[in-house]
């Protein structure tokens, strides 16, 4: 993966633990250094050793690992950097460097499988190492990696290599349908997100006393989660002489423009950005909350979520949550069953949807109830995490038995 652990990746460490839980003795190997992020209590949990990839911080071992690993299988190597090669980007070749690296410590490692996240470098580095050891591999695609990140004729090489394509959504599911070919497609399996239900009490009722209800928003701040239409949003609600207060938790690009958007329209009593917090301490702000609210857009460069897991962990401690119906979130979230759906860039219609919710304990009561249902059923880590084994399992077993015939 990219780095462990990552704040913006919880979805990945429940994943990671989860498997873990299942028996499975795993090994992560980042191609970046961590991010100076604070860490989740919770990702220092599992006893898995992690390797960092970094050619900025290994630059000697790596240069050494390429050079053993040409001695070591010279007609591999030089196949293996020839396809680097073809793609005619510092990005791919960087890429090959750092799977020589992680091919010497396979050679060392009794490891049978691997698997990447995110279709760019993670799955690039994955799949050269493939090539240099012949271990098969996975892949799960998730949003930005699809639609912006890695340009057609990667993804489908990556894809014909492999074993199998996850991804964590019908809707990419669809898409990626049209970017491979037919040999390709029969590899694609869609495996939901899961949450550690354990770790999301559903609260309710929920009392407010007489502080104002509070609507929650967690988000990396940027284009595509659609902050500024909230803030937008909070403003036409202020107008019509509703109680509530904002708090959006997160960091990001456009963090300097979001707060200026709240001065320049007088917000500050009522919107507040924190800035990144750990997970704990977002966990405890789901119990106290009123609602949740991720507008999310089709980004400029076509960036776009897949299904936001704050979604999933508001729904889970029952805050009852307003989105959008971008990429897969209609497949969690069916607009007044467990969920409000409002259109995209419409603070308007998103402030009367939030406005709905904020005048009727009731309509939010149905739909917290709802939404910790759908859950329970659909997204739990322990479900999903076995599926994604299963397949691991399958298709190490189809490789064994490909090597004795």
């Amino acid at each position: 993966m990219s780095a462990w652990p990552r704040l913006s990746e919880t979805f990945i460490q429940n994943e990671v633990m989860a498997v873990e839980r299942l028996g499975a003795r795993l090994q992560i190997f980042t191609i970046k250094e961590p991010e100076g992020e604070a860490a989740h209590a919770k990702a220092a949990g599992p006893d898995v050793p992690v390797t960092c990839l970094s050619i900025k911080h290994n630059r000697k071992v790596i240069g050494l690992a390429s050079i053993r690993l040409f001695l070591r299988r010279p007609v591999r190597c030089c196949q293996t950097i020839l396809r680097a090669l073809r793609y005619r980007r510092w990005g791919v070749l960087r890429c090959f460097f750092q799977a020589t690296y992680l091919a010497e410590i396979l050679f060392r490692e009794p490891l049978t499988h691997l698997h990447a996240h995110f279709t760019h470098d993670p799955t690039l580095v994955t799949m050269f190492a493939h090539y240099l050891t012949g271990i098969p591999y996975t892949f799960t695609a998730h949003a930005k990696d699809i639609y912006v990140k890695t340009p057609p004729e990667l993804l489908r090489a990556e894809a014909q290599r492999a074993q199998a394509v996850v991804t964590c959504t019908e809707y990419n599911r669809r898409y990626l349908s049209t970017q491979f070919g037919s040999a390709s497609n029969s590899k694609l399996h869609r495996i939901y997100h899961g949450l550690d239900l354990s770790q999301f009490r559903f609260c309710w009722p929920r009392t407010f006393d007489s502080q104002p209800p509070v609507i929650l928003s967690v988000a990396r701040l940027v284009e595509k989660k659609g902050l500024s239409d909230l803030i937008l949003a909070a403003d036409i609600l202020r107008q019509r002489g509703q109680r509530f207060q904002v708090e959006i938790v997160g960091d990001g690009p456009l963090r300097q423009s979001l707060e200026a958007q709240v001065r320049r329209l007088g917000l500050d009593d009522r919107v507040t950005l924190l800035g990144p917090l750990p997970h704990e301490r977002i966990r405890r702000a789901y119990q106290r909350v009123c609602l949740f609210a991720l507008p999310c857009v089709v980004g400029a460069d076509g960036d776009r979520d897949g299904i936001p897991n704050v979604l999933l962990e508001a729904m889970a401690s029952g805050v009852p949550v307003v989105s959008t119906p971008i990429s897969g979130i209609p497949e969690v979230i069916n607009s007044e069953q467990e969920g409000l759906l409002v259109p995209p860039n419409r603070p308007a219609q998103l402030a009367d949807a939030l406005e709905r919710l904020l005048n009727s304990p009731e309509l939010r009561e149905r739909l917290a109830f709802a939404a910790r249902a759908k859950i329970e059923t659909c997204f739990s880590v322990e479900k999903n995490s076995a599926q994604l084994l299963s397949l691991f399992s399958q298709q190490t077993r189809a490789d064994e038995d490909s090597l004795s015939v």
